[in-house]
Formats: C-alpha cells, structure tokens, sequence
C-alpha cells in the first residue's frame, strides 16, 4: 500500500509515474532504509523539509546497488505527483540548492518539452558547486549549470532513463519557444561596444590638431635642398667607393709601390756618385772659374 501511486494521480507520458523509474531500482528504493523511514507517509507539503535536508546529488552506488536520499526522494514525488506550481517554486528557491536540483530533475521527467526548456535554461546563470556521489560511492565536485546542461541533454541521469525530448529549433520554428539568449552573448556585446569605444578613441588621438597642420605648411615654405647634391656629397665620401671594380683592376701591386717608393732614393745617389767621378776627372771642371789660372801656374 506504501508503494502505491495516488488514486488521482495522472499518467505521464502514457504511463504510470512511478514507471519512470527502472523496475530494479525501483525495488532497491523499496527496500532501502531511508525509504522506509523518511519517505513514509510523506505528503507535498512534508517533501520540501526533507529536500532541504539534502547534501548531495546522485543515482545508486556500491556493489548492492544502494540508492542515495535525492533518488528517494524523486520517486517519492513521483509517486504522490504534487502540483506545478510546487515544482515551480522548487525551481526558483535560491537559498536551497538541492532542492531546485531536485525540482529540475522532477520537471524533466514529468514536464513537456516546452515547460523543461522554459524553466530550466535560466538555471544556466547558476553557477554555484554542488556534490554529486557516483556509482563507486565517490563524491565529486559539479556545478548547477553542469547538472542543468545534463538534463537538457543527456540520456540518463542519476541512474534514471530521461524520456525523450523535442529539439529546440523545432520548438523555435513552430514559433511555440522564443530564441534563447544566452548571458555570454550580453557580455560580448558589452566587450564589442567597449572595443568600438577604444578604437574611436583611438582615431580621434591620430588625427593631427591644427597647430600641427600649420607647424607642416611652415616646413613646406623653407627651401629644400635638391636630394642630388646630397647624393653627390655622400658618393665621394662613402668608403665603399674605393673599393669599386675599377680600383680592383688598376691599383698597384705592393711590389710595385715598394720599387716606386725607393727608386727615387737610388737615383739620387746614382747622380751624387757621377757628378763626383765627373768633377774628380775633368780639372777644369774640378777648377771652376779658374781653370787658366790653373794653367798658367803649371806652366
């Protein structure tokens, strides 16, 4: 009798609520402790005590297939169906985020496709840390939006098979969803404009004020000098022209420039020695002037 759905409870997608949930999970929930403890005679009002009291998120675990209290839970609500607008109000609560990943996960199997884009796509802006247990018993750290995304899109969750869920641009080209717009696209618009900003900046800093244009048609006044006489200037004082072709073929060997250094030394004493020989055999010369006085004196 505990295990039974409510009498005006209303089939979901064809099918008994509790159904939902596989048959072998099912009855390890049947014979878990704390379905048996907490989870008896609890009502829609009761469920958001217990949901509070939860610390983390998961399917089953260990080798005995033991299910965690947010599974309990789940196939509790199943099972006495509360109203929309209680799953809604699970979904907005802010202070308790277990219980708005209990809601979501409850608004996934139960809701259409229309309601689970609707009211979970704003829990993408929720970011806090949550604790999930996996299937070794393990906790591991998530987030919201990571759980969220998981409903959306993924195939099972926590151990439960997701029934299946129409695409969103289907829903869009039906005009029965409004397209989505996301809080990274805002902040990218944000980013744009202040980029656009930046750069009129930018250009309003490069654009020359007037002093400096009239600084400009000054320069322009003064005489320039012709870039010829400069380019004269700079060829006969560059040192690469000495090292031309032209000073390649026809420089002097260093031999030559030796011989050319000490001939003219050689030259002159060659002269010195016959001007001396000369002087030293010709009396007249060797007497000057006086060359008949000489003569007379030998006579």
């Amino acid at each position: 009798m505990a295990n039974r759905t409510v009498k005006d409870a209303h089939s979901i997608h064809g099918t008994n609520p509790q159904y939902l949930v596989e048959k072998i999970i099912r009855t390890r929930i049947y014979e878990s402790k704390y379905w048996k403890e907490e989870c008896f005679g609890l009502t829609a009002e009761l469920v958001v005590d217990k949901a509070m009291e939860l610390r983390f998120v998961g399917g089953v675990y260990g080798g005995n297939i033991k299910p965690t209290p947010f599974l309990c839970l789940t196939l509790k609500m199943l099972q006495i169906q509360p109203e929309k607008d209680i799953i809604v109000e699970f979904i907005k609560n802010e202070d308790f985020k277990y219980v708005r990943m209990l809601g979501a996960l409850y608004m996934r199997l139960t809701g259409t496709a229309i309601d689970c884009y609707k009211y979970l796509e704003p829990l993408y802006n929720d970011y806090r840390k949550i604790k999930s247990q996996n299937r070794n018993g393990e906790f591991e750290l998530m987030h919201v939006d990571e759980f969220i995304d998981e409903l959306l899109h993924s195939e099972r969750v926590c151990d439960i098979i997701l029934p299946r869920l129409q695409k969103r641009y289907v829903l869009e080209e039906a005009e029965q969803l409004e397209p989505r717009v996301s809080a990274l696209e805002e902040d990218m618009d944000d980013v744009e404009s202040s980029e656009e900003e930046e750069e009129e900046d930018e250009k309003l800093e490069r654009v020359p004020s007037p002093d400096h244009r009239r600084r400009s048609y000054r320069d322009l006044d003064k005489p320039r000098r012709s870039p010829t006489l400069r380019y004269r200037r700079s060829r006969s004082r560059s040192p690469r022209r000495s090292g031309s072709l032209t000073s390649l073929f026809y420089s002097p060997s260093p031999r030559r420039e030796r011989h050319r250094s000490k001939s003219p030394r050689r030259h002159r004493s060659r002269s010195r020695d016959r001007r001396h020989r000369s002087r030293s055999k010709s009396p007249g010369r060797a007497c000057g002037p006086f060359a008949t006085g000489c003569l007379n004196k030998e006579m």
